[in-house]
């Protein structure tokens, strides 16, 4: 899945971020140290005009990974040290957009039903950082299917520093079926990482935040929120810490950059992961996903590990001839289906699955 699945969410393309960093209308934006940090920058180094013309995702990243690559200033205003903390603004300020701007995943939540419906043998992979596809997922939960994000989960240990309400079950552990139940593990694989996963670079494990994506641009960090009850009439709020070493975390989105390092531990197994899931699969199916020239790391994936009697399909309402191109380079055996996705789901997907 890429970006075109959830942009019926309400979910901003990436071509569409970048005007948003400007926008007047967020009052917490426009407070924040993290959104002059960025705006001043992109002014600074780019061409803008207002409401007409901005750079994209890609060459901003592009341009700040080459000085940080290089250990190199850029003029006496822009140190190498300051060039990183404008990188880390960015992705937190693209973190609070997309958290700001998801709707319910109705979409979403169609496609688990039909996935239930004809056939729960499938893996996931998206490189969408929303948790639209997460939060559609409940109703599954625990008698029909659980969630496998294939990375190790402080959730898992239930630890006093994390909330009972955010504990998870680890999957790939034998877990406890009542009578007549029969769920199955399904695979969610985030590539690119999500808004509810925050890294600690310390440990180097993940605590997932299942129902809480939002990320505080004052403190340039996350917030641990504790709610109002009868014993504690106001909302109290901590910064959320490593349970197991007191260390700050981090965003765990991978940016759209040319160059991405794809050696952060999280990544790295999530990539493996799916390497082999790809040899595993009898079919593909992309869902609004276009290659973008920022991921030739996921077309190398492909390529690498496709085997010729996959069967491809892509859905896209918006092909057009480069694009295809991109899935011929794959294989010559490719089914395109020009539609979106909410009618991909209610008309098509349901028969994909089943002969799968």
């Amino acid at each position: 899945m890429g970006a075109g699945a959830s942009v019926s969410e309400g979910v901003p393309l990436q071509k569409d971020i970048v005007s948003a960093l400007f926008s007047k209308e967020d009052a917490d934006l426009n407070g924040s140290e993290a959104i002059n940090l960025v705006r001043q920058f992109i002014e600074e180094n780019f061409y803008t005009s207002s409401g007409k013309f901005y750079p994209t995702l890609e060459s901003i990243f592009g341009y700040l990974d080459y000085f940080i690559t290089k250990q190199e200033a850029l003029g006496q205003n822009y140190s190498t040290e300051k060039i990183r903390d404008i990188r880390e603004a960015l992705i937190q300020t693209i973190h609070y957009l997309i958290a700001s701007n998801c709707s319910k995943g109705q979409v979403y939540k169609k496609f688990w039903q039909t996935v239930d419906a004809h056939n729960r043998n499938i893996s996931v992979v998206t490189m969408n950082y929303d948790t639209l596809i997460d939060e559609a997922f409940d109703f599954l939960f625990y008698k029909r299917a659980f969630i496998d994000f294939c990375i190790d989960l402080m959730n898992y240990d239930d630890l006093e520093g994390i909330d009972a309400f955010n504990w998870w079950i680890n999957p790939r552990e034998p877990v406890e079926v009542e009578s007549g139940n029969l769920p199955v593990s399904i695979k969610l694989l985030k590539i690119h990482g999500s808004l509810n996963w925050k890294f600690c670079n310390c440990c180097n494990q993940v605590l997932l935040t299942p129902w809480d994506t939002r990320i505080d641009l004052t403190s340039m960090g996350f917030k641990r929120y504790i709610y109002p009850s009868c014993e504690n009439p106001d909302t109290q709020v901590f910064d959320l810490l490593c349970p197991h070493d007191g260390n700050r975390f981090q965003t765990c989105i991978v940016p759209p950059s040319h160059i991405k390092n794809l050696a952060h531990p999280v990544i790295n197994k999530l990539l493996d992961e799916t390497a082999n899931e790809i040899r595993k699969s009898k079919k593909l199916v992309f869902i609004g996903y276009s290659f973008p020239e920022a991921d030739v790391h996921i077309k190398a994936l492909f390529m690498k590990n496709l085997l010729p009697n996959h069967e491809i399909h892509v859905v896209d309402p918006y092909l057009n001839e480069q694009i295809k191109s991109n899935y011929k380079s794959l294989s010559e055996g490719v089914h395109f289906h020009e539609i979106g996705f909410d009618r991909f789901v209610d008309q098509e997907m349901g028969k994909i699955l089943s002969e799968a």
